[in-house]
């Protein structure tokens, strides 16, 4: 499982992550939630942010393997339809008789996810221009964390309410299914105060998707309202 890659000559970072629930959300589907059918980079990145990040270096993500098969279930939820602004929440705060009321904003919308799932993710450390450090420092670091089961946040699979389990990587194979997984969301860039969604095609070799070094920025394509 360590082994070289041609875009990366260093060994990559391994870590296996699993759960109960996970939620991959296409976000070209706004109105409701519906996975992808696997774990995307954008996701897998959040969580080895969420056990160790730091400035000095960012996670390139080069291939996740599924080791569980691809099981789906629906549930339908009441949610409320708006999101609090700071002009709403400083409004409320100067004057105590505005309320929010939640049965006039409510709206009841199905989700489409995935149940018992695992993943192992490979990824490298990029080291940026103001690290002081070799990228070896920073790859024990995470490694012992993971030894150790820290973390500096919850690590969560697509959605906060589903979280993730992880851990070293085991001798677990992948699924034996090969099939193309269509357009998936690569990465989201910010400058500027402005995102730019990436894009590649997926497929799934052997219980193995390979990731591209970067996306594509398609002109005019949606936004995600969260990390997929």
């Amino acid at each position: 499982m360590v082994s070289s890659h041609p875009y990366y000559p260093n060994p990559p970072l391994v870590v296996e992550v699993s759960g109960e629930l996970a939620c991959f959300t296409r976000p070209e589907l706004k109105a409701e939630r519906f996975s992808y059918e696997v774990m995307t980079p954008s996701a897998a990145r959040g969580v080895l942010e969420a056990i160790f990040w730091r400035p000095e270096f960012e996670y390139r993500l080069i291939k996740i393997e599924v080791l569980k098969p691809i099981r789906w279930f629906s549930i339908r939820r009441n949610e409320v339809k708006s999101m609090a602004s700071d002009d709403w929440i400083r409004r409320m705060m100067a004057d105590t008789t505005v309320r929010y009321d939640v049965e006039t904003d409510r709206d009841q919308r199905n989700t489409v996810a995935l149940r018992d799932v695992g993943y192992r993710i490979h990824a490298q450390v990029l080291l940026r221009p103001q690290a002081t450090e070799g990228e070896v420092k920073y790859r024990e670091q995470f490694r012992r964390r993971v030894d150790k089961g820290a973390c500096f946040s919850q690590p969560f699979l697509g959605t906060r309410e589903f979280s993730a389990r992880f851990g070293k990587a085991t001798s677990a194979q992948p699924i034996q299914e090969t099939r193309e997984l269509g357009p998936m969301l690569h990465s989201i860039h910010y400058e500027g105060g402005k995102e730019t969604y990436h894009w590649f095609l997926a497929r799934l070799d052997e219980g193995v998707m390979e990731v591209p070094p970067e996306g594509l920025a398609l002109p005019g394509a949606g936004s995600a309202r969260s990390r997929t």
